[in-house]
């Protein structure tokens, strides 16, 4: 078998790493990991961690707390929605949010926490809320807030090396960033709903990194390389990481960014259950192209995080 044809007959499969080979290993373990992490973010868009500090009580309780959040009802949840600032707190109904490009909404509702302390570059106070009846829901999702984000910390810090940065690059970026966990309930999908709208239309993250919670119901997929659907089946309590449109942009597109969706159910029609945290630099972070990235020119001026941020949210329906 030729070289050509051993390519084209591989499994693909989106790559599983080791967190802890990374925080905890030297020499040639640790290396391995910055070296697959980069190649599966640049071949796949996609890496899955089955290995990370983050306990699975306290996923298995925020799963609980979100599963209970969602069964509230829609006065009680609407409390807490907040359009005025692009719904970057609290609840956002369903039907709310469309992908770019699209015109038809996606089956889903979810509800926002961010940084505590965060005020942004208009000193504007946004205060995580806590629904009424939920004594420790803010608590639970404060902290598995702030444990994604060191994970995420980790992962920039472990993509330096190859990206031939300064080992602070991106810290010295992200330290008080907006960025957002998103609680997400993908209703059961109701009879006479638009036919042509999915849990989540295909689409790209903003953010830099976006680290996924294994969800509760399959349904994920990753549009592969050869333009074909991949599907990405982690294990329970997994974390799936994926590259953004700002990573993309800083990276000249060296790290693209990866269409991904959520497809509705082929059988059965329950409740699916998902959290990701979108990682964000500070507002005022300038995205530049990275100098080892340049190549042949840089194909996207430069523009301040927060302008390209309020962008994007106007464009799938999160006004700002």
């Amino acid at each position: 078998m030729n070289v050509e044809t051993q390519k084209n007959t591989e499994v693909r499969k989106v790559p599983e790493l080791d967190l802890y080979d990374y925080l905890e290993g030297e020499g040639a373990k640790k290396k391995k990991f910055i070296d697959q992490l980069f190649h599966g973010l640049k071949e796949y868009g996609f890496v899955i961690l089955t290995g990370h500090p983050i306990s699975e009580d306290l996923l298995d309780r925020a799963y609980r707390l979100s599963e209970k959040l969602f069964s509230l009802p829609m006065d009680v949840k609407k409390q807490n929605s907040m359009p005025e600032n692009g719904f970057q707190r609290g609840y956002t109904p369903f039907g709310t949010e469309h992908a770019k490009d699209s015109k038809v909404a996606d089956l889903k509702e979810f509800w926002h926490l961010g940084r505590e302390g965060y005020k942004g570059l208009e000193n504007h106070w946004l205060e995580n809320e806590k629904p009424e009846g939920m004594q420790d829901f803010k608590e639970s999702f404060i902290k598995l807030f702030n444990m994604l984000d060191e994970v995420g910390l980790s992962l920039l810090e472990a993509l330096t090396p190859s990206l031939d940065l300064p080992q602070d690059y991106f810290l010295n970026r992200v330290a008080d960033g907006n960025s957002i966990l998103r609680l997400l309930h993908y209703p059961p999908i109701k009879e006479g709903a638009e036919k042509s709208a999915l849990r989540a239309a295909p689409h790209e993250d903003i953010n830099l990194i976006t680290i996924l919670v294994a969800a509760t119901q399959s349904g994920l997929q990753l549009k592969d390389r050869d333009g074909k659907w991949l599907d990405v089946s982690p294990p329970k309590n997994s974390l799936i990481v994926d590259a953004g449109d700002m990573l993309s942009r800083i990276t000249n597109e060296v790290i693209p960014s990866t269409t991904h969706q959520v497809t509705n159910p082929d059988k059965g029609n329950e409740s699916r259950y998902s959290m990701p945290f979108f990682m964000h630099p500070n507002s005022d972070a300038l995205l530049e192209c990275i100098p080892s990235c340049v190549g042949e020119g840089e194909k996207y001026p430069k523009i301040m995080a927060d302008d390209f941020l309020k962008q994007r949210l106007r464009e799938i329906g999160l006004d700002v």
